[in-house]
């Protein structure tokens, strides 16, 4: 009987049942490890704080990197710099593109930097290439 999807709470595949609440913790709910931790610092966020800091000004090299990664986080990427033709029509998205992938080729840009480069050059050469159709509907339109 504890195997009956009816009364275990969970579907035939093993997942939980939708609007099942036995399926765990409701959306946004904390876990209890961290609700645990929540109540053991309970009222010292200050203190730790201090404490951190004059650990890292007395030379403490963990203490410190946890003091600027809090005030200073680490870069999740950087700007990259090279030179690109201006982009106003798609031809002019392919010669940027290829602009591109010979400053990959150069070592100016990494191939990841690139990549991320070209998810911005497709998404602009589509907003080109639309509106483009949209002019060139408009321009039937008021031919007819």
């Amino acid at each position: 009987m504890a195997d009956d999807p009816k009364t275990n709470g969970r579907k035939t595949d093993g997942t939980f049942a939708e609007g099942n609440s036995l399926g765990g913790r409701k959306p946004g709910a904390r876990n209890k490890a961290t609700l645990a931790v929540e109540a053991l610092l309970e009222g010292e966020h200050e203190q730790l704080t201090r404490a951190a800091i004059s650990k890292a000004l007395e030379g403490d090299t963990a203490a410190l990197r946890l003091c600027l990664d809090r005030i200073a986080p680490p870069r999740k990427d950087s700007p990259v710099t090279f030179d690109l033709p201006p982009i106003s029509t798609a031809e002019d998205a392919l010669k940027a593109s290829a602009a591109l992938l010979k400053a990959v080729a150069a070592g100016e840009v990494t191939p990841d930097e690139a990549g991320r480069v070209m998810a911005l050059l497709t998404a602009h050469k589509a907003l080109v290439e639309a509106g483009d159709l949209e002019m060139r509907i408009a321009a039937l339109e008021n031919k007819q």
